[in-house]
């Protein structure tokens, strides 16, 4: 059925499947630490992340000359603890990644295939909202309306749940339209099933691998976007913790404490890059070649 179909007995090949694919174990083992980082900051970390000690202001990371073990990643301008701060930041791209790709997801499927499935004039206005949404430049329209609205958690993770679910739309429409022509799609219609029935049970099961991909990207997409909205003073607000927020408040001593960037910045490259492959190891271990 030209890759769309339904396997018995899969969940025990893609178990052994993702043992298997060292990119994948790689690249979720470290997003698995850094998810336990931010769930249990509190207790890997004896610090308070908004608490100030102006007395031990830029202390230097431990491999420098006069860093120490009590702040073994240094503290900021206003010291605070940096490894404290890092823990807590990751909760915040963590969190508006995670929700504001699934928001994404469940916007962007449902206009997706019911373009796809309906077709007609139905495909033809999600058709223009999609030309619509990719004519808008997300990180101006982010940034406008983040500047009217202030960098709230809830502003941040609605306004990219709205700006991200183009592709989605996009890949789900087109592989719709070629679920809808296959022969178990036509027996289904034949045996009565409704449109709601071949959509939840026929249709969507076949996308879910897809899928996955697509959320990866649109996580580590959000991810992005909310460090460079902290970036520039209109995401996450300060005290906050927030990975971007690190990094732009580290920018003016970038050539005496490079550190206080480098740190937030390699922490930000980690979470992107293993979220990435985690979830093309995902698409590989579950692709249905795979699965017979």
């Amino acid at each position: 059925m030209g890759g769309f179909t339904s396997h018995a007995g899969a969940p025990g090949k893609s178990f052994r499947g993702f043992l298997s694919h060292h990119g994948l174990v790689v690249s979720g083992g470290i997003l698995g630490l850094i998810f336990i980082g931010a769930v249990f900051a509190p207790l890997l970390s004896a610090y308070d992340p908004y608490t100030q000690d102006l007395a031990n202001r830029h202390i230097p990371p431990v491999w420098y000359e006069r860093g120490t073990w009590e702040h073994f990643l240094g503290t900021d301008a206003l010291g605070r603890d940096y490894w404290t701060r890092l823990l807590y930041g990751a909760r915040a791209s963590l969190f508006i990644g995670f929700v504001s790709a699934t928001i994404a997801g469940l916007l962007g499927v449902a206009l997706g295939v019911s373009a796809g499935y309906f077709g007609g004039r139905v495909d033809a206005a999600i058709t223009f909202l999609i030309n619509l949404r990719l004519s808008l430049p997300v990180i101006l329209v982010a940034l406008a309306v983040v500047a009217l609205f202030s960098g709230t958690f809830l502003v941040i993770v609605v306004l990219l749940g709205c700006l991200l679910w183009d592709r989605y739309a996009v890949v789900t429409r087109t592989l719709t339209k070629q679920l809808k022509e296959k022969e178990f799609i036509a027996s289904s219609v034949a045996l009565g099933s409704s449109r709601t029935g071949i959509i939840a049970k026929d249709i969507l099961p076949n996308l879910a691998n897809h899928l996955i991909v697509v959320w990866t990207l649109e996580i580590a997409h959000a991810i992005l976007l909310e460090a460079a909205l902290s970036f520039l003073g209109l995401g996450v607000q300060p005290p906050t913790p927030s990975w971007g927020l690190m990094v732009s408040e580290g920018k003016d001593l970038l050539f005496f404490e490079g550190w206080l960037i480098a740190i937030p910045g390699c922490a930000l490259f980690l979470l992107v890059l293993s979220i990435n492959l985690v979830g093309d190891g995902i698409r590989d271990v579950t692709a249905p070649e795979n699965l017979t």
